[in-house]
């Protein structure tokens, strides 16, 4: 039988609300099928350690995480504790050590979810975002100069590497290529006179060697605009860290909203473990009432059974959440229902066993 190595950070707010919830469905499926079991470890870091150690996770964290095949993380963030500790004292220090260069999000509108857009379909709205996750805007580069003084300058530097743009762009074009799918890249060239044209350059270098896959290019103003006036041009999408940061929550507010959004980060290479993630963040203010939406976080289970080959076994959740989306019978307050957390990882289970 084979066992996948799973560390669990539930992190913050409804984190280990959720996360419950995805955990008891990934050992049903395991248990229904047989050939395969999951072995979860906990750990406690998040905002509430940063609380009582001063740090969000200990001094020796990733070494911990390195001998795990996987990392199923719940939600980070909470009052006290500024957005940016939390966020690059365990998150981004989580995908940089481990390179999980790919952030894989799904905006996908499935039937029964809610969308703001007039006359909706979901054929219509059907795309995965393929974000550089390592670099980019987000490197962590720059200066504080004359801090608190009248000629204060802030510099935030862009990083982007020929390597890691070609490694997310020809990946994209994989991807693309056995979907068999266009690809679109979304950049800012006309502005960003050095990290966008190279971008948009390498782009047109890579694009040479997948002449079967059909291509396009925007600016991400552009491209916004078209991501709620006409979504069904955009199938594969390759795009720089922030402008998929932004995109993707944009997205998940024309696909049924963020407790449908899913998340994947990916070492494609598995030197390093992967870590899978529901998107909508920690929600402090609903925390412990057990109405948080756990779909999200199935749908990121579903994600992490792709990623370890049980592609079938990712479908059916797929279609469970649709089922439940369309049935409307147990679903949680910000999805029209009155059902509670676990209500509706019951519901799932109930249906793995139907």
């Amino acid at each position: 039988m084979i066992t996948h190595k799973i560390a669990v950070i539930a992190g913050d707010g409804i984190g280990p609300e959720v996360i419950d919830e995805g955990i008891k469905v990934l050992e049903e499926v395991s248990r229904i099928d047989g050939a395969f079991k999951f072995e979860f470890t906990k750990y406690p870091w998040g905002c509430e350690y940063y609380k009582q150690t001063g740090k969000m996770m200990p001094e020796n964290g990733i070494d911990i995480l390195k001998n795990y095949d996987a990392i199923f993380l719940g939600a980070v963030g909470a009052p006290g504790v500024p957005d940016h500790i939390s966020l690059w004292d365990l998150l981004l220090i989580i995908r940089k050590s481990f390179d999980q260069y790919v952030n894989l999000r799904p905006v996908k509108l499935l039937k029964g979810a809610p969308c703001p857009l007039k006359d909706a379909n979901p054929e219509n709205i059907d795309m995965i975002f393929v974000r550089e996750n390592s670099e980019g805007e987000y490197a962590g580069s720059g200066s504080w100069l004359f801090k608190n003084k009248p000629n204060e300058v802030v510099i935030q530097d862009g990083v982007f590497s020929r390597k890691g743009c070609e490694r997310i762009i020809r990946y994209a074009f994989e991807l693309a290529k056995e979907k068999n799918k266009t690809l679109t890249s979304i950049s800012k060239g006309n502005a960003l006179n050095y990290s966008m044209v190279f971008w948009d350059q390498i782009f047109k270098e890579v694009s040479k060697d997948y002449p079967e896959v059909k291509t396009y290019s925007y600016l991400v103003d552009a491209a916004s605009m078209f991501m709620v006036k006409d979504p069904k041009r955009f199938e594969i999408v390759v795009t720089s860290n922030l402008f998929g940061d932004i995109l993707t929550d944009l997205g998940a507010a024309i696909a049924g909203g963020m407790g449908l959004a899913a998340g994947a980060n990916l070492n494609p290479e598995r030197t390093y473990p992967s870590m899978f993630e529901p998107i909508h963040g920690s929600a402090p203010d609903i925390a412990g009432k057990f109405i948080s939406n756990p779909l999200a976080t199935v749908w990121s289970a579903s994600q992490m059974l792709d990623f370890f080959g049980h592609e079938e076994w990712s479908k059916k959740l797929l279609n469970i959440i649709e089922e439940m989306l369309v049935e409307k019978k147990v679903l949680t307050p910000d999805l029209g229902g009155n059902a509670k957390t676990y209500e509706v990882g019951n519901e799932v289970i109930r249906k793995l066993n139907a």
